[in-house]
């Protein structure tokens, strides 16, 4: 995952807020995600919006200690296929 570029939500991906964060559901791969962060889910809900992972965790106000800890669950959803990389 290049957190330098823009990413959003995976356009087969419906996210579903709840009180403990989000779930995220792939239509396409039938897996469904547990975000029990909801700062991670608002992270995840800004990136459409944002110029990079970093500027979503910023925007989400993650503290800067955390990032990185925001940033390899960013990963793991990309390695999932729950985000995906678009255009700037």
């Amino acid at each position: 995952m290049d957190v330098d570029r823009a990413w959003r939500v995976h356009a087969q991906v419906a996210v579903r807020p709840e009180t403990f964060g989000a779930l995220l559901y792939h239509f396409g791969t039938r897996r469904l995600s547990f975000v029990k962060d909801p700062v991670l889910a608002a992270v995840v809900q800004g990136l459409d919006d944002a110029a990079s992972p970093l500027a979503a965790c910023t925007a989400a106000g993650v503290p800067p200690a955390d990032i990185d800890r925001y940033l390899a669950a960013l990963r793991t959803l990309a390695d999932t296929r729950m985000i995906e990389e678009r255009d700037a």
